[in-house]
């Protein structure tokens, strides 16, 4: 399973859903949509323009989870 960090790495840069959304193009209902792990896809362009706001790497928002290890909830209450 790929996990969002999207809004771990917004919390570290103090960064609200508003002011990225503002800075790369992107809705609040698409920012809402990769924060709840709720997308299917996420496009390079848009990607890349989070890791240039953020000044991250993409393994800094999206993380893989061998669901046969953890379940997600377990994992989310172990961060």
């Amino acid at each position: 399973m790929i996990v969002v960090n999207l809004d771990i790495m917004l919390a570290k840069r103090k960064m609200s859903s508003t002011e990225l959304g503002e800075k790369i193009g992107l809705t609040q209902a698409n920012i809402s949509i990769l924060k709840t792990g709720k997308a299917k896809a996420i496009r390079f362009s848009t990607l890349e323009s989070i890791c240039e706001a953020l000044n991250c790497q993409p393994g800094d928002i999206l993380e893989y989870i061998d669901e046969k290890e953890i379940s997600y909830d377990q994992w989310r209450n172990n961060r």
